[in-house]
């Protein structure tokens, strides 16, 4: 199938009413939940993951996409009015965005946010046509050699470009791939990790792992935060920046949209190291670098741009070459395994209405996130006077009848609570649930994998390093193990006290109001960019 009838395919299966009205939905609900500090989109899709196996998987993978890269477009709304990021990947807006606001030029903020946000997008997607099918040809050719390669390298890039402690992501990482031996041996037959309880003969459910660890444990642990936010009660007013402010900006956003589209496509790389690479970049360029943590436009644009344009060539990797390249996309991973789908190499032939519908409801998607975002920022502002335990008992009702729904068994609800206690304990003692998840779902495959690799072998190691493309493979692993230290070390030193491996929490700022013009009221805080931000959810 050429590139040119495959978009046609897409775009017919995308236009079907019913998965259009399910990318409205997604990219909605990716919105709202954006806005709302606390939740985040992998949160948010672990606990809408029952629903959907009652769709189509081509329509439950529309409305996980959107869900994705839409909550990229709410998290700006906070992290410009009132300093707060709705989602991580936002963090980098606030030091610009909410100078901004309080010069009384909110409404150009998140006007050329969300026109960032948009051509970022439509960029990614031209590159995710343009790309994906070449690679998905050239990962036909792959063994389980090559297979072992690629699914170490995806947990290995995941532990040490993330957000936090490479030696307590690569522990969750090995507790992950422990975890995904439970159940009967795929070649034996043998049970393994059972305790005799049959339930447990299938393995751990991922739904039920999932929910708990992001559904759960967040909700605990949102439930023990007391700051408060203020709520808006004012209008935001011009939103469409002017002729000056897309000129100051037209350079950041092309930027942006390539960086984004770049960091997006490898493991681990996600929308918070998109979006601080691409505020460094700017800030670099730029002929008065001063200007920058006091309002400068070129810093919302930037890393607004890059994240969306990271949330969406993620996608290539997942479907091409069957690697989640961050822990939102194992979960639309797990999502598809479950209803029977593999995504891989194989995906574009077999399943060709789901690559190219995902792929053309991305157009439609963002088309919509531009038309919802610019004129509906004041309707999305005031979701903040929603309570923090009005949420969680909703959230916490959804999750538990949604994961009993998808077995219909009480023994998964148990699991639900114990991964939702363990998912509250790693938050609290700085643990990231996302490299166990990963590892969680990537497990099955390395482990086939490997145990095929060893039988071609006769169980010899060799076969991994005498092959071209696989030895290649492990020698990159080699080289980001020992790249990774230093640029860990110089992007302390590039961002100050802002590092991505500090990210904890956002700071309270209880105090603040939007004025009528859309500036923030006075406030005792400093105009110094924040020195804590939100962990990767």
């Amino acid at each position: 199938m050429s590139t040119w009838s495959g978009i046609g395919q897409g775009f017919s299966v995308a236009l079907d009413p019913t998965n259009l009205l399910y990318v409205f939905l997604g990219v909605l609900i990716g919105t709202v939940i954006g806005v709302l500090p606390g939740l985040g989109p992998t949160a948010t899709i672990a606990l809408l993951l029952p629903i959907t196996y009652s769709v189509e998987p081509v329509t439950a993978v529309i409305l996980l996409a959107g869900i994705y890269y839409g909550s990229m477009y709410g998290g700006t709304i906070t992290s410009v009015l009132l300093r707060l990021p709705g989602e991580a990947a936002s963090v980098v807006t606030t030091f610009d965005g909410y100078q901004m606001a309080k010069q009384g030029r909110a409404g150009p903020a998140l006007g050329i946010a969300a026109v960032g946000s948009f051509i970022g997008g439509i960029v990614s997607v031209v590159g995710l046509v343009l790309l994906a099918p070449p690679l998905a040809d050239l990962a036909v050719s792959f063994g389980p050699p090559e297979f072992v390669a690629l699914t170490v390298l995806g947990i290995l890039l995941v532990t040490y470009l993330g957000t936090g402690s490479a030696l307590k992501s690569l522990s969750m990482a090995a507790l992950g791939l422990l975890l995904s031996t439970a159940g009967l041996d795929p070649i034996t037959g043998t049970a393994r990790f059972t305790f005799g309880e049959v339930s447990l003969f299938n393995g751990l459910d991922f739904v039920a792992v999932a929910m708990g660890l992001f559904g759960v444990g967040e909700i605990l642990h949102s439930l023990e935060r007391t700051e408060k936010v203020q709520a808006v009660t004012a209008k935001i007013k011009g939103i469409w920046p002017t002729r000056t402010d897309f000129r100051d900006s037209a350079g950041a956003i092309g930027r942006g949209s390539l960086l984004g589209f770049v960091i997006g496509v490898l493991p681990g790389g996600g929308g918070v190291v998109s979006s601080l690479a691409s505020y460094a970049m700017e800030k670099r360029r730029a002929k008065d670098p001063s200007r920058f943590g006091k309002g400068a436009i070129e810093g919302v644009a930037g890393p607004e741009t890059a994240n969306n344009a990271s949330s969406t060539s993620a996608f290539i990797p997942l479907l091409t070459l069957g690697i989640p390249a961050n822990v939102v996309l194992a979960l639309i991973f797990g999502a598809l395994l479950v209803q029977g789908i593999t995504p891989g190499p194989q995906l574009i032939e077999q399943e060709p209405e789901i690559f190219w519908g995902v792929i053309a409801s991305m157009f439609i998607g963002n088309l919509m996130l531009l038309a919802l975002n610019i004129p509906m920022v004041g309707i999305f502002v005031q979701m903040l006077r929603v309570r923090a335990g009005i949420l969680a008992a909703f959230a916490l009702l959804v999750t538990m009848a949604g994961v009993f729904s998808v077995n219909n068994n009480v023994f998964d609800m148990w699991i639900v609570l114990g991964f939702g206690v363990i998912g509250w304990l790693m938050k609290k003692t700085g643990f990231e649930p996302g490299p166990l998840v990963l590892a969680f779902v990537l497990g099955p495959i390395l482990e086939r994998a490997f145990r095929q690799s060893m039988l071609l072998s006769g169980g010899s190691f060799d076969i991994f390093v005498t092959r071209p493309l696989s030895g290649g493979l492990f020698a990159l692993m080699a080289v980001i193990i020992i790249v990774s230290a230093v640029t860990s070390r110089r992007r302390k030193a590039v961002f100050g006290r802002v590092d991505p491996a500090d990210v904890d929490e956002p700071a309270p700022d209880a105090d603040r109001q939007v004025t009528a013009e859309g500036s923030p009221g006075a406030d005792s805080t400093t105009d110094t960019p924040p020195t804590s931000t939100p962990g990767e959810r």
